[in-house]
């Protein structure tokens, strides 16, 4: 395996705030690296140093030479005024290619990540769209290695389901930050995750993310074992210098020294083992024992030129877990605020029990006061806060959400995103409530915090109703899905499974029907000529579409054919692959370029 970079006792400081030290790592190729850790552990500022913006403080990083790295960062930000197709041009403007070449690049690159309108606005596009342009962007300059931190964040699901498939067919190396678990598990080789808990603060598997947690849960379980039996034996030196054991003699010299590092050894057990906890969450029900708690009949709402949904029943039970799924746009967060009472329905009606308490996270954190400290946030009226009937001080209740002393006067817009989630948990977690209305709670949670919550949600007794990405989460905690196809239509499904069997039933039909109209429009005579063409250029013309499609299906599977461990082991084989994936490439560039020149002659 060719090494990309090596990295050795990397060391990076925030003022005095330590994110890792002593960092020991290496990229090779053909390795897909998953990048995990808890929220603070530096995993950002990792791929930073790794794609050359940012140095270390302490530390040497070797790149092989000429490398090749493009870096995605977690935020997307266009030039206004940018198109999708001036964002690609601009990527690979520094190549010198010719015109035509150019232009087929860019086509085949807007294709792939979904770009039917080249022309549209970079800056005005959704989140989810902004980044797949940016992953397009990376993508087109052909890398040697790709570095994607958190790409998942602002994708649907099946905005996810595209990235899996696009890092599936893949060639090159890369490197992942998410907190996404089953993509993880679809897309990666290996997992890195950053952490305290472990010496040199990284532990390291090659293998899928199961493997990794069997792993990483191996290793663990061997350290609290270790502590344990080092502080037995501290235990018993200490006794024995209590003893009043005297030091002239080498023997008991050696015996104090022993002793001494045993006390050190016990002490880096105890801080990378507490460092492995992960925050502890439990919600206070309301107690209310209302079958229907709220309830919604035949629920739409929408605009004037368009529904974003209709028809949709819902009723929140005791100890129901609800999701909400669909893509971007569809109307997600729209039917939280209905079930909520912040928007009456456009059609249907929301009956909500008398005196249920719905407490609601929202997606976006404009709730959170930038300015106000952490210990404010946490306990308004002092430093003494009432949860479940007790009284308990602000900086142990901090501590269970793994913030530090120091942390409380530090101002909540200073802190991560990952952290000021943690906030907003926490102050979930102070209000009683018989229905959580839980908007993309995950986003910037580190895995062992999602973990947590799955479990706390798992146990609350009252109703939820829970908008996320997080498939793992879905397919944990929900007894039931209402979908949403982002047309106005819904359905209600027992599963993630049976909702996207459900889409994809729905894109063959609406795929065919759109077939049959053009078939009407083309109408019966295949020799019905258009200006501009001759009829054996408009017939060319007409089967270009599905050729392309062809060829580029044909490119795709000779990709995947090249990530298959038998091949990669029979260079002979391996060398013919790679060349007919190179010819096919060439000739769906060449069918782009004749496509343009006919295209331009019929108008």
């Amino acid at each position: 395996m060719e090494l990309l970079i090596n990295c050795d006792r990397l060391k990076k400081t925030y003022g005095p705030r330590t994110l890792f030290s002593g960092l020991s790592l290496a990229l090779g190729d053909g390795q897909r690296t998953g990048l995990i850790g808890p929220n603070g552990s530096g995993k950002s500022t990792l791929l930073k140093i790794l794609a050359g913006l940012e140095s270390a403080d302490e530390g040497e990083m070797v790149r092989r030479r000429n490398l090749s790295c493009r870096y995605v960062a977690q935020e997307d930000r266009f030039e206004p005024g940018a198109t999708v197709s001036s964002v690609l041009e601009a990527a690979i403007a520094g190549e010198h290619l010719p015109d035509q070449k150019r232009w087929a690049a860019v086509s085949i690159m807007a294709g792939k990540i979904g770009f039917a309108d080249r022309q549209q606005a970079a800056d005005t596009l959704s989140g989810g769209w902004k980044k797949r342009l940016a992953i397009g962007e990376a993508l087109i300059t052909k890398p040697d290695l790709l570095l994607l931190d958190e790409p998942t964040n602002h994708l649907d699901l099946e905005g996810i389901d595209w990235l899996e498939r696009t890092l599936e067919e893949m060639v090159l190396p890369f490197m992942v930050i998410t907190h996404d678990r089953y993509f993880l598990e679809s897309v990666t080789n290996r997992i890195i995750e950053l952490n305290a808990a472990f010496p040199g603060g990284v532990f390291t598997i090659d293998g899928p993310y199961s493997q990794f947690l069997e792993k990483r849960e191996e290793f663990l379980q061997a350290q609290r074992s270790e502590q344990s039996s080092v502080a037995g034996r501290v235990r018993r030196e200490i006794e024995w210098l209590r003893r009043g054991a005297k030091a002239r003699t080498t023997k008991a010299k050696g015996r104090i020294q022993e002793a001494q590092r045993l006390m050190g050894e016990l002490a880096q057990l105890k801080t990378r083992n507490e460092a492995g906890k992960a925050i502890s969450v439990d919600f206070a029900s309301g107690g209310k024992q209302t079958r229907k708690l709220v309830a919604g009949v035949k629920l739409g709402y929408g605009y004037e030129d368009k529904d974003l949904f209709r028809g949709i029943d819902v009723t929140l039970s005791p100890g129901l877990k609800l999701g909400i799924v669909g893509p971007n746009g569809s109307g997600k967060s729209t039917l939280l605020r209905l079930l909520t009472g912040e928007l009456a329905p456009r059609s249907g009606t929301i009956r909500v029990a008398e005196g249920t308490r719905i407490v609601y996270f929202r997606q976006q954190r404009e709730r959170l006061d930038g300015a106000q400290t952490l210990r404010r946030a946490l306990s308004p009226h002092g430093d003494q806060l009432m949860y479940r009937n007790k009284t308990i001080h602000v900086s142990g209740f901090a501590q269970q959400f793994l913030f530090r002393t120091e942390q409380l006067d530090m101002p909540v817009g200073q802190l991560s995103g990952g952290e000021q989630s943690r906030v907003l948990i926490a102050q979930l977690m102070l209000q009683p409530a018989d229905v959580l209305v839980l908007d993309e709670p995950t986003n910037d949670l580190d895995i062992a915090s999602l973990e947590v919550l799955e479990e706390a949600l798992e146990e609350y007794p009252g109703a939820v109703v829970l908008v996320t990405h997080d498939r793992y989460m879905i397919e944990r905690l929900c007894d039931e899905l209402v979908g949403l196809d982002g047309l106005g239509g819904a359905g209600v499904y027992a599963s993630l499974d049976q909702w996207e069997q459900a889409r994809e039933r729905a894109k063959e039909k609406a795929t065919a029907a759109k077939q049959n109209s053009s078939d009407k429009t083309r109408g019966p005579t295949p020799r019905q000529k258009k200006k501009g063409l001759n009829w054996n250029e408009q017939k060319e013309y007409d089967a270009m579409e599905q050729t392309i499609v062809e060829v580029e299906q044909r490119v795709q599977a000779l990709h995947q054919l090249m990530n298959n461990p038998a091949l990669l082991a029979d260079h002979e084989k391996l060398a013919e692959v790679c060349q007919e994936a190179h010819e096919a490439e060439e000739r769906a560039t060449g069918l782009y370029a004749r496509w343009q020149e006919l295209e331009a002659r019929r108008e």
